[in-house]
């Protein structure tokens, strides 16, 4: 078959690309078997070529066949360059011989870890020290992928580094001309480290292979039958090779949804407008020299009325600017054009990704259909892969997922910051509770054991750091001592790791071994080795990959900080994809634009259509400005929306497909896509309804709907029998019991306790425990009156109470300076006391008791006093020392503060122990705040004889309506003197039946 010179195709974006490629192909070429083996088809990726090979599967029924060379263009090893036999044999100065010369590719991790190095000795000369750069290895990996890309950039666009010095420095801001000052890097070191290495760049390799085909063609034309489908040229070297493809006798080029039907006013137009679908189509016929009327359809087949009117729809929407006025022409827009087509406008994203699995999942209804996502939004993404798995559906998403996110991915990361955190408990727990995590046990073993560990050392204040810090806290209880050999050996896979990351100075060699050595150890199972367990699996193998590589480039980046690994190696991480190889769903796919340009589902979801995301952001990056951009050569940014554009079209084409958008992300709102906009608007000129038909979103709202109205859970109210029920409170617990009984019933019935917090900072009850303590001791030690020093030496008992806490910065900067306020307080008030002839501290920190009888015997109240003073009469005064709030008169005055009150029942009948009965005559919160002032006084008022009265006759009502089997341990039975906190409130449900003040519904 011979195909004219400069023999140019397209096929609309209507049609399904690679389907509409192999059927031609296989008419026009299907006439020996062995004839359509010879055809050479360019296809731009991989992906695209394993989609061209599924078409003709479907194009020829399933019959087995010998299908074409199919390659991907821009991704081509030297051993797949199709040079002629001449132009191979050329002798040395031949193509055959610069394929043989041509250098290797530097790999990636190395060429990274050697920019990390360039970057750190550039940073350090720029702040003036040769060997200490103000940036530490994991900043400079993440400086160094940027750079890496930037290289790329320019390469691909076969521009010269050395032209960076012809932009004049003066003209620019003064961070842009340290930004060029930096970039320095690549323009006179990195090649000087290319030519040491003997190797290139990949962008550059990759341009000199398809200068090596470019040139084997040009000089010796294949006399097979050569098709270039699919690509729109934007990156030079390809220009080049489709130019002569399109020149062979026997070469093609196939362009993917070229307007043929545009007016050559528009367009002209679209000529100053980059982000125009058709403006890179435009540049590449410009290029090869082809005019737009040559260029023919590939299939021939005229398009149904629907698909025609859909395209023209499209067409005239994305029309440039400077032709807007041309709208007017389009008002014979039919509905027609949205048969098939759907639009749905989601509140959130979550939303969004419920409705899209919705629809991909109701594809799957209709034997043989095919669904797919498009979508740049790797966030919408990742929600639809998850709300498919409620369907156990695993889809087939083209991008993959990143290597730091997977299961061996993120169990590298915990290890490697557990011991740079020096075993943490937040660090010590993720690490051990993920799934790979075994420590040589079975996973219920090792559970148990980690379960165990945590409440016995993990939960309250953080324990000293590293493994004898943990071990220390193991070793203050029982529990804990038991535990102490298993976490002993588990720790010992990480000795050599741990010394590593301790070191102010580290090869990433070392810190690499020492890192999977420990991993491998805590992997290991009753069963298993770790490495057997590690490696294994699409994300083993890619991490195993990774390590590897990262292994072999090691050696190029200088000793580094240890702790600055876990950051170093996540930032190395970044940008590794994963991909399943198999178990994925035959029917469904999430696909990007790249992916999606060449082929087509059944049914088409485009998603996360919102400024930003899809257009992108219009982003110089960090580099460059746009005027920078423009002197040297780039492309200006507006291109990427050029190539977007063109994917939405081709995308949105033919066939059903719904546009979907989320109008809130993160809480903000967003701006639908310009294409969205543009259509609208241009529907509405026509008089078209805009196409929001589906229910699908409905539906999303309504999946999780259990079918009826809420059923709120009544309040609880257990009624235990009387020989469970407590025959004794302490004196806090006693106002619990008036607030909230059913707390009393959870702690002392069920006997349920709340756990401490992870790693938790000392609170305000620790705060009152050190305050008290210190009081307690220096009451103690201190004679009447108070010497001179009294508040030195309430600090130093206040020091040695407070001490390893007074390390940590808040405690420090927040705790010490009010208690040294307190305390200035408290010994000024006791010497005013002294001075006055008040009462002297008789007891502190004393534990007392009373009883009350019933008839299943004695109901006893129980608790400590913080102090009680006494006059030279004898009469006593009960004094609470209060760190936070203290309660109101109106509190008190209702019995629902009787903490002190009931002190000083115990006191009245002689129940603290070294506390002779006496009349009390006040009682006294000392309010010990550290603010300004340091403290104050609020005495109970009223009769103190009468408020004792009170409230010994509020606890013998109390014990006997509780004594009464019917009565219930109701929550919070009075919600205007309920808890200001409780442990609890989950299991009472308050927000289910709870009202407010106004009698509205809280839940």
């Amino acid at each position: 078959m011979s195909i004219p010179r400069r023999h140019v195709f397209t096929i609309p974006p209507t049609q399904v690309f690679v389907d509409a490629l192999a059927a031609r192909l296989l008419r026009d070429h299907n006439a020996d078997p062995l004839e359509l083996s010879r055809v050479v088809v360019l296809l731009p990726t991989r992906r695209a070529c394993r989609s061209l090979r599924e078409a003709f599967l479907r194009a020829s029924g399933g019959k087995a066949m010998i299908l074409p060379v199919i390659q991907p263009i821009g991704d081509v090893d030297e051993d797949e360059l199709h040079l002629g036999p001449q132009t191979a044999a050329e002798g040395p100065a031949g193509l055959g011989a610069q394929m043989i010369d041509l250098p290797e590719t530097i790999p990636a991790l190395r060429r990274e870890l050697m920019l990390v190095q360039l970057i750190l000795k550039s940073d350090a000369v720029r702040a003036g020290r040769d060997d200490t750069p103000s940036l530490d290895a994991a900043q400079a990996a993440h400086l160094a992928r940027d750079l890496a890309a930037l290289i790329d950039q320019v390469q691909t666009e076969r521009l010269d580094f050395r032209k960076l010095k012809d932009i004049v420095p003066e003209d620019l801001a003064s961070h842009w001309q340290l930004t060029l000052e930096f970039l320095k890097i690549i323009t006179d070191f990195w090649p000087k480290i290319l030519a040491d290495e003997g190797c290139v760049d990949p962008a550059q390799r990759r341009d000199q292979i398809m200068a090596l085909q470019t040139a084997a063609w040009k000089a010796s034309p294949p006399d097979v039958p050569v098709y270039a489908a699919g690509s729109t040229g934007s990156i030079p070297a390809t220009a080049d090779l489709l130019k002569v493809i399109a020149e062979l006798p026997n070469g093609a080029v196939v362009l993917p949804g070229l307007d043929t039907a545009m007016s050559d006013e528009v367009w002209d137009a679209v000529a100053d407008d980059p982000s125009h679908p058709q403006f890179g189509m435009q540049h590449l016929l410009n290029y090869i020299a082809v005019s737009r009327h040559d260029v023919e359809n590939w299939t021939a087949e005229t398009l149904d009325a629907t698909s025609q009117a859909r395209s023209e729809m499209l067409n005239a929407a994305l029309l440039p600017a400077t032709t807007a006025h041309r709208w007017r022409e389009a008002s014979h827009i039919s509905a027609r054009a949205l048969d098939g087509l759907d639009v749905l406008e989601c509140p959130g994203p979550e939303e969004e990704a419920r409705a899209v699995a919705l629809i991909l999942r109701e594809a799957l209804e209709v034997p043989g259909r095919t669904a797919a996502l498009v979508t740049p939004d790797r966030a919408l993404a990742r929600r639809v892969t998850a709300e498919l798995e409620r369907w156990e559906i695993e889809v087939d998403d083209s991008a993959g997922r990143p290597l730091a996110d997977t299961p061996v991915g993120l169990f590298l990361r915990l290890t490697a910051g557990l011991a740079a955190g020096r075993w943490a408990p937040l660090d010590l727990l993720a690490t051990c509770k993920h799934p790979l995590a075994r420590g040589g046990q079975s996973a219920i073993a090792f559970r148990s054991q980690v379960r165990a560990l945590e409440i016995a050392a993990l939960r309250g204040p953080r324990p000293g750091a590293g493994v004898e810090g943990v071990v220390a806290a193991l070793m203050t209880s029982d529990a804990g001592r038991a535990l102490v050999p298993w976490f002993q050996a588990l720790a010992e896979g990480q000795i050599d790791f741990a010394a590593s990351i301790a070191a102010p100075s580290a090869s990433l060699s070392d810190l690499l071994r020492g890192h999977i050595a420990f991993a491998e150890v805590l992997a290991t199972s009753d069963e298993q080795p770790g490495a057997a367990r590690l490696w294994r699996g699409d994300d083993g193998e890619a991490a195993a990959s990774f390590i590897d590589e990262l292994n072999a480039a090691a050696g190029d980046l200088p000793e580094l900080t240890g702790a600055l690994y876990p950051a170093l190696l996540e930032g190395l991480m970044a940008g590794r994809m994963v991909r399943s190889r198999y178990g994925l769903h035959p029917r469904l796919s999430i696909w990007g634009l790249l992916e999606a340009r060449l082929q087509r589902a059944d049914v088409m979801v485009l998603g996360g259509l919102n400024e930003g995301t899809w257009p992108p952001v219009v982003d110089t990056g960090p580099w460059l400005s746009r005027p920078m951009r423009k002197e040297f050569g780039l492309p200006q940014p507006e291109r990427r929306i050029g190539l977007t554009a063109h994917d939405f079209v081709q995308a949105a084409g033919g066939g059903a497909v719904v546009l979907t958008r989320a109008a809130k992300v993160d809480g903000a709102p967003t701006v639908p896509a310009r294409w969205l906009l543009r259509l609208r608007a241009l529907l509405e000129g026509a008089e078209v309804t805009w196409p929001q038909r589906l229910a699908h979103l409905a539906w999303a709202e309504g999946l999780d709907d259990p079918g009826h109205a809420p059923r709120p859970c009544a309040p609880p109210s257990p009624r235990p029998p009387l020989a469970a029920r407590p025959n004794e409170i302490s004196v806090t617990g006693v106002e619990t019991w008036l607030r909230d009984p059913y707390a009393v019933y959870a702690q002392r019935i069920l006997r349920l306790r709340a756990l401490d917090a992870i790693d938790a900072d000392p609170g305000a009850a620790e705060r009152g425990t050190f305050i008290h303590d210190a009081l307690d001791e220096f009451v103690r030690q201190t004679n009447w009156p108070p010497a001179a020093d009294a508040y030195e030496q309430l600090l130093d008992i206040g020091r040695r109470i407070f001490g390893a806490s007074l390390a940590r910065p808040g405690v420090w900067a927040f705790w010490w300076p009010r208690f040294e306020r307190a305390a200035r307080w408290f010994v000024d008030q006791l010497g005013h006391d002294a001075e006055a002839g008040a009462a002297k501290p008789l007891a502190t920190e004393v534990k007392g008791e009373m009883t009350f009888d019933r008839a299943d015997g004695p109901f006893r109240i129980y608790g400590k006093a913080d102090r009680i003073d006494r006059d030279d009469e004898g009469r006593l005064t009960v004094i609470d020392y209060k760190t936070g709030s203290v309660p109101s008169p109106k509190e008190i005055a209702a019995g629902f503060a009787p903490q002190l009150p009931v002190e000083g029942l115990i006191a009245a009948q002689g129940g603290f122990e070294g506390v002779d009965p006496g009349e009390v005559v006040a009682l006294a919160y000392w309010r010990l705040s550290g603010g300004d002032p340091g403290g104050a006084i609020k005495t109970v008022g009223g009769d103190i004889a009468q408020v004792l009265e009170d409230t010994h006759d509020r606890l013998e009502r109390l014990i006997a309506t509780f004594d009464d089997p019917a009565t219930p341990y109701l929550a919070q039975p009075r919600p205007a003197w309920s808890a200001r906190y409780s442990d609890y409130g989950h299991l009472e449900r308050i927000g289910e039946w709870a009202v407010d003040e106004e009698g509205e519904e809280t839940a």
